[in-house]
């Protein structure tokens, strides 16, 4: 299965400020910068609760008719009409295994503390970073501490006339 990342940070490296607003991303995501596209070739969505949450407080669900599994051991709230939402717990290697088995074969994988940890497991083939041209001092890093270097093969840097800088990388 093939796992990738596609995510938005200040150029500090924050995916949202400490308390998880992301009000410093351009409103809607800003000008076209190759989301449409690569969601297109997902065929899931994996993410944290915290990421589920936040994203529930967006105007309209942002993943159509995808499937979203959501990593959580605790309640959730619930989905708006017509999403596909399922909650699922588990180590990365374990959810994994169990999309695969479902005929799942790309996963879009997204929460700071989620891409963390499927990083640290190895299972993340492919990193897009876009970042924003902004300073927030504080957040949510995208990374946090690893307990191993974990290479990066540049595959390609595009730059958007907003000021977006959106880096592509090979992840082994």
């Amino acid at each position: 299965m093939k796992a990738s990342v596609f995510v938005g940070t200040s150029v500090d490296g924050f995916i949202a400020r400490p308390g998880g607003e992301l009000d410093f991303l351009p409103p809607g995501g800003g000008e076209p910068h190759g989301y449409d596209e690569f969601i297109a070739t997902v065929d899931a969505m994996v993410i944290g609760r915290k990421t589920f949450e936040t994203v529930l407080g967006f105007d309209t669900w942002a993943y159509g008719q995808k499937p979203v599994f959501v990593l959580s051991t605790g309640a959730l709230a619930p989905a708006p009409a017509g999403a596909v939402v399922e909650q699922m717990s588990g180590d990365p290697a374990e959810i994994v295994s169990r999309l695969a088995a479902r005929g799942i074969n790309h996963i879009y994988v997204d929460g700071g503390i989620t891409i963390q940890r499927f990083l640290e497991a190895s299972l993340i083939q492919r990193l897009i970073i876009t970042r924003v041209p902004v300073l927030i001092g504080a957040g949510i890093p995208l990374f946090g501490v690893t307990h191993r270097d974990i290479p990066l093969k540049h595959v390609e840097t595009r730059q958007y006339a907003s000021g977006l800088v959106q880096s592509e990388y090979e992840v082994g």
